[in-house]
């Protein structure tokens, strides 16, 4: 049995198998459907007391539907609601209405640390170095990088174009101004390489840029939030990172460790490389 991998699937399998559900676990399935703004959010103990089931109800309900967890099913509902509500203040007060709190700043720098220390603690272990140090040849073999990033991902694009510069690496900023990401993209040389920064749920620009860069046989090295990602199978190298979440806010935390990471270690490769060249021979520099 595999698991659902977005809500929408969740939903699906819920219906299709609804008939065949206990009595106790088809209570909860209504509840959930019917409630998914506060399920995202809520403790397992408060959605049992507000379904009228146990806590030990909810979990049994996740593990038939091949989730490990409570938690890791609750998250497809927290996706599904951060992507229809992009708004922070509409996000904002879906969390204040499903869980009735209100934090301070305090407690929110405190939340919003601890999860993001968390992932970068876990960022080295994720990243495999073979792809790390593929990704890395891409670049280096590169005339120029190409970098792009859209909505969210484009303050980590701005970055990684602004760190590749500052190692002498030729990098274009894919920014479609204009409406023009079609012709910057046709603009990408045949020596040239694309890294593209894409998460959940995906901007359509990116895909669409990463898609004539893959029809166009050009390399590309995607920054993406899973391997099931759209942009992961259109990939030459696919680098997965993990952001934390605090009360459905996302970071960037670890895309900007691994930017850091990427450019940092090209700029070591190209001095290795100037170093072994003969005295006042400049061939072969980005």
């Amino acid at each position: 049995m595999t698991t659902p991998q977005d809500f929408d699937e969740l939903e699906a399998r819920i219906t299709t198998d609804y008939p065949s559900l206990s009595r106790r676990l088809q209570q909860t399935a209504r509840f959930l459907l019917d409630h998914p703004q506060e399920v995202a959010f809520a403790t397992v103990a408060k959605l049992a007391e507000q379904a009228g089931v146990t806590p030990s109800t909810l979990i049994r309900f996740a593990n038939s539907f091949g989730f490990k967890g409570f938690s890791e099913m609750q998250q497809l509902f927290r996706t599904r609601l951060v992507d229809e509500l992009p708004n922070y203040t509409e996000r904002i007060r879906a969390v204040r209405s499903a869980t009735g709190e209100t934090p301070d700043s305090t407690q929110l720098l405190w939340e919003f640390a601890d999860a993001n220390r968390e992932v970068l603690e876990q960022l080295p272990g994720r990243i495999d170095p073979r792809q790390l140090e593929q990704a890395l040849d891409i670049f280096e073999r590169a005339q120029a990088v190409h970098v792009m990033g859209a909505r969210r991902s484009f303050v980590v694009a701005s970055y990684m174009t602004y760190a590749l510069h500052h190692i002498d690496k030729r990098t274009v900023l894919v920014n479609g101004l204009g409406g023009m990401y079609g012709e910057q993209v046709r603009a990408i040389g045949s020596q040239d390489a694309l890294l593209v920064i894409s998460f959940s749920p995906y901007a359509e620009e990116s895909r669409q840029v990463a898609e004539a860069a893959r029809e166009r046989g050009l390399p590309l090295v995607v920054i993406t939030d899973s391997n099931l990602s759209p942009l992961a199978r259109l990939a030459d190298v696919a680098l997965v990172v993990h952001e934390a979440e605090v009360k459905s806010f996302r970071g960037l935390t670890a895309s900007f460790c691994l930017a850091q990471t990427l450019a940092i270690s090209l700029g070591v490769r190209q001095d290795k490389a100037r170093d072994r060249l003969p005295a006042g021979d400049t061939a072969g520099r980005a």
